[in-house]
C-alpha cells in the first residue's frame, strides 16, 4: 500500500470516528475504536497464521458463505481443536476462538445481531485471561461496553456498536491492509484523537517531528556520532511511554531486528493499554517488548529495584517526554533513592529532573539518553540549580536543543532536548537554537523534514553556525553561573543593514522638489477658480 493510500485509509477511519461519537467524549470513542482496529489486526494475523498451519486442510468456502474458515473447521474437526490450539500458541503467541474473531463480529454487525455486544465482552475477556494472557491481561480494562455513553439500555448500546463496527468494517474492506498498514492507521487515529483531545493529549502523545528529532539522536553513536547509526541497541527504553509511538519510532529507524528489546512504563492504564496494543500492531512480538504499568517517579517497578549493579537493568538508549513541570510530593527517603542521592531532589512544584535522574540512572556508561523537557530546567535556580550543576561538572549534559513554540497538543510552550551521555568526548556543550525553525500550521507550528534534518545533522557533526548553533566551553558556562538558557549563547538578532546618509539625503531633496513643483501646479489651479491657495 503506498503513503497516499496509508493516509486515505486513516482519513476514511477518522471520519467514520468523528461521524459515529457523537455526543461522545472523544477520549471515550478512541478507546472503542483503537480496540476495534485492534482486534481485527489480531483477527488477520491469527487467520493468515491457521491458513498456514493447516495448509490444504484449511476450509475453502463457496462465494456468499460469510461464516469464517476457522469456524467451519472447528465444526468438522472438534477433536483436533485442542491441539491446534497448542500448536498456535507456540507459533503465534496467542489463540482466537472464531466466535471472536474480527470477520465473526463484522457478520454479526451487519446483521444487526442483538449479541453482539455479549459476544464482545466475552471475546475480549477471553483475548485478556486466555489467549496469551502475560501479554493480553487487562489490554480492555478500560472499555465499558455498558456504558451509557453508548445508550440507555442494552438494545441501544448494541444498536450503537453494531453502527461502529459496521462500518469500520465497510471503511476497511475499500484497502487492502496488512499488519503495517493497520498499525499506521492506528498511529494515524491516535494523532488526530490528541489533536481532539488539547491539553490531555500530553499524556499520551509525542508529535511524529518530534519523536523523529528523539530517535534520530540515540539512533547514532554514541561517542562519534559523524560515523553514523548503531548497527543494533540492545535495549531502549523510555519511562513515560505514553502510546508508545516514541519506541516505534526508535525501531523504524534501527530497523525490526536492531533492537533486542523494548522497555516502557507507562502511569496512565488507559494509555498503557493503548501502548501495549500499538506494538502489538506494529509487528513487535510479544517476546519483543514489555510495558510495565506503573508510577515512575516512585519507581514501583521491582525490576529496576535491583540493587546488586551486576543485575541492575541498564538500556543503550533512555528517550523521554514526560509530564511539563509536574507536581509531585516526594518525602525524605526518597532523599536515599539511588536515583536522587547523589544530586538531590527535583522541588515539589516541577519534577523535571527527577524524571530527566531516572532516566539517567538506568543508562548505560556508553548509552544516549534524549529528553523533552520545558526551558526552565535550564536556568531555574534552587535545588533544580544544584542538580544541573552538578550534571554539568560530571561532563553528562553533551547538547541542548531549543525547539519552536507551538508543536504539542498539549501546550504552546517552546521546550528543548537535553542530550545526556555518562562518558562524552567533547569537553563543551552543543547549543542548538532551532526555535524559529518552522512551518506555521493551522493549530500548531510544524518542523519539516528538512528542519529535522538540520537539527539532527548539526548534532551528528557538531558543527557551529551563525545564529543557529555553537559549541560552548565549559569555562564560559561556569562563567554564567551554570546557567543554560540559549540565548545567552546564541544570539538571534540579525545584523542591521547599514543606511547610506548621502542616498537617503539625495532622496529627501528629490522628494522635497517633487512636493513643491506639485504645490506650486496646483496653486495656479487654484488661482484660476477664484480660490486661496494652499500654503
Amino acid at each position: 500500500m503506498t503513503e497516499h493510500d496509508k493516509r486515505r485509509l486513516g482519513a476514511t477511519l477518522w471520519a467514520i470516528a468523528d461521524q459515529l461519537r457523537g455526543a461522545m467524549n472523544a477520549d471515550d470513542f478512541r478507546d472503542y475504536m483503537l480496540s476495534f482496529l485492534f482486534l481485527r489486526y489480531l483477527s488477520d494475523n491469527y487467520e493468515a497464521a491457521a491458513q498456514k498451519e493447516l495448509g490444504l486442510d484449511y476450509p475453502k468456502l463457496l462465494p456468499g458463505d460469510r461464516r469464517p474458515p476457522l469456524a467451519v473447521w472447528y465444526g468438522q474437526n472438534p477433536g483436533d481443536t485442542d491441539e491446534f490450539e497448542k500448536q498456535m500458541r507456540r507459533k503465534t503467541h496467542y489463540v482466537i476462538k472464531p466466535e471472536y474473531l474480527w470477520s465473526s463480529i463484522a457478520e454479526m454487525a451487519r446483521t444487526q445481531n442483538g449479541e453482539l455486544l455479549h459476544t464482545l465482552e466475552k471475546g475480549f475477556n477471553y483475548i485478556e485471561n486466555e489467549s496469551f494472557a502475560s501479554t493480553f491481561a487487562g489490554l480492555f480494562s478500560e472499555i465499558n461496553l455498558n456504558s451509557e455513553k453508548l445508550g440507555k439500555d442494552y438494545a441501544a448500546r448494541n444498536a450503537k456498536l453494531c453502527t461502529v463496527v459496521k462500518e469500520i468494517a465497510e471503511g476497511l474492506a475499500q484497502f487492502s491492509t496488512d499488519s503495517d498498514t493497520l498499525g499506521d492507521a492506528y498511529e494515524f487515529l491516535i494523532g488526530q484523537f490528541a489533536a481532539g483531545s488539547g491539553k490531555k493529549a500530553g499524556e499520551f502523545y509525542t508529535p511524529q517531528q518530534i519523536s523523529s528529532v528523539l530517535s534520530g539522536i540515540v539512533t547514532l553513536d554514541s561517542q562519534e556520532p559523524a560515523t553514523g547509526r548503531r548497527k543494533t541497541l540492545e535495549s531502549v527504553f523510555d519511562f513515560a511511554c505514553g502510546s508508545g509511538s516514541l519506541l516505534l519510532n526508535v525501531r523504524r529507524r534501527m530497523g525490526a531486528n536492531g533492537i533486542g528489546k523494548i522497555y516502557g512504563q507507562e502511569k496512565n492504564i488507559t494509555t498503557y493499554n493503548l501502548a501495549r496494543m500499538n506494538m502489538l500492531l506494529h509487528g513487535v512480538k510479544d517476546s519483543e517488548f514489555h510495558i510495565y504499568h506503573g508510577d515512575s517517579l516512585t519507581n514501583d517497578w521491582d525490576w529496576l529495584r535491583e540493587m546488586n549493579p551486576a543485575k541492575m537493568p541498564k538500556f543503550d538508549a533512555v528517550v523521554a517526554n514526560p509530564p511539563f513541570s509536574y507536581r509531585w510530593d516526594p518525602n525524605e527517603a526518597m532523599g536515599d533513592d539511588m536515583r536522587f542521592k547523589n544530586y538531590g531532589l527535583a522541588p515539589k512544584s516541577a519534577a523535571d529532573f527527577a524524571f530527566l535522574l531516572h532516566g539517567f540512572h538506568y543508562l548505560k556508561p556508553e548509552g544516549v539518553m534524549a529528553i523533552i523537557l520545558p526551558h526552565g530546567v535550564l536556568f531555574r535556580g534552587g535545588a533544580e540549580e544544584r542538580i544541573r550543576t552538578k550534571l554539568l561538572k560530571d561532563g553528562n549534559i553533551d547538547t541542548i536543543i531549543g525547539l519552536p513554540a507551538n508543536l504539542f497538543y498539549s501546550t504552546g510552550i517552546p521546550v528543548c532536548i537535553l542530550v545526556l551521555k555518562k562518558c562524552k568526548k567533547p569537553d563543551d556543550v552543543l547549543f542548538i537554537n532551532a526555535a524559529e525553525h518552522f512551518e506555521k500550521g493551522k493549530r500548531q507550528n510544524v518542523l519539516t523534514p528538512e528542519h529535522i534534518d538540520k537539527i539532527l545533522d548539526t548534532y551528528q557533526r557538531r558543527r557551529e553556525e551563525d545564529r543557529y548553533a555553537r559549541r560552548v566551553s565549559m569555562k564560559e558556562i561556569e562563567k554564567n553561573g551554570y546557567n543554560l538558557n540559549i540565548t545567552r549563547y546564541i544570539s538571534t538578532q540579525q545584523e542591521e543593514e547599514p543606511i547610506d546618509l548621502h542616498a537617503v539625503n539625495a532622496d529627501l531633496v528629490e522628494l522635497t522638489q517633487s512636493i513643491e513643483a506639485a504645490r506650486n501646479k496646483h496653486n495656479a489651479f487654484l488661482k484660476e477658480l477664484g480660490l486661496p491657495p494652499l500654503p
